[in-house]
Formats: structure tokens, sequence, C-alpha cells
């Protein structure tokens, strides 16, 4: 097999395409908060068609979600095989470490995803339907904050996945 700057071909397009996945889901994430959210309350001045509103978009790029997220797993675990010199290497070694603690990271946020989905986007979608705003705004505050702490776990990934890559 093609060796490409210490790397094969084949480790090259998995990693390629582990980084590409990342990219869009984290990208998504981010852009939905920093893009979507705010341009909402341009488009709509009522709390309940704005969450509306918001929720098809995010049930549109949710669709993406899981199949990003088993894509960015699977090729993260093949990744793994020749990232690492041995298994056991994964607690002794520096990369080993920041392996295993990104590795721990991306479990807590997969977790948080979907039971963030799963109870509090069906929660908000149902207030929103019953043009409960008094609810909608208190589930929102806490909703925001699992939103908040996937985005930083998101962004500590990234970081662990660049510090990977340092001598």
């Amino acid at each position: 097999m093609a060796v490409l700057i210490g790397i094969s071909l084949l480790d090259a397009i998995v990693l390629w395409i582990h980084l590409f996945s990342a990219v869009i889901f984290v990208g998504g994430s981010f852009f939905m908060w920093m893009v979507v959210m705010p341009a909402t309350r341009l488009v709509a001045k009522d709390e309940a068609e704005r969450t509306l509103l918001v929720g098809k978009i995010a049930k549109q790029f949710g669709r993406l979600v899981t199949p990003l997220l088993v894509v960015i797993v699977l090729t993260g675990i093949y990744n793994a095989t020749w990232y690492l010199p041995s298994f056991g290497s994964i607690l002794y070694t520096y990369g080993g470490l920041l392996l295993f603690t990104k590795s721990v990271l991306t479990i807590v946020l997969i977790v948080l995803i979907y039971v963030h989905n799963v109870y509090f986007g069906r929660k908000i979608v149902k207030l929103a339907r019953e043009h409960d705003v008094d609810g909608l705004k208190s589930i929102r505050r806490r909703s925001r904050v699992i939103s908040m702490t996937n985005l930083v776990l998101m962004a500590l990934i990234l970081l662990f996945a660049v510090l990977m890559q340092s001598p």
C-alpha cells in the first residue's frame, strides 16, 4: 500500500473521512447556535413560532447527526489501531492518554446529545405547539445548559485531537 508522510493511503483516507465528518457535525452544531438561533428572532417574534422553526431546522440537522456520529466513532476506532503502538499503551503514553480522554469526552457528548434530544427536544416542541410560553422559557433555560455543555465538549474534543498531533 502507498505511504503518505508516514501513514498508508488507506489510513489517510479514513482519517480524512473522520475529520470531514467531525467538521460537518461540530460546524453544524455551532452554526445552529451562532446563526440559526439568532436569525429566528428576526423571522418570528412569537416564541412558540420561533421554537417550532428551530425545531424543524434541528430535526433536519438531526437526520445527519446519527450517521455522522457512527462514522466518527467507527473511523476513530480504526484510526486508534494505527495511532497507538498497542492497546495497552492507551493509559501509559502521552498520545494514549490524550486519545483516552478524547474518547471519554466523546462518549459523554453522545449520551448528552441523545438525552437532550429525547427529553428536551420533544418537550420543547410540545410546549411550543401548546403555546405555553412560560413553560418554554423554563425548559429552554435548562436545555441551553446542556447545549452549551455539548458545545464546550466539542471544543475540548477538538483540542485533544490537535494535541494528539503534537510530538
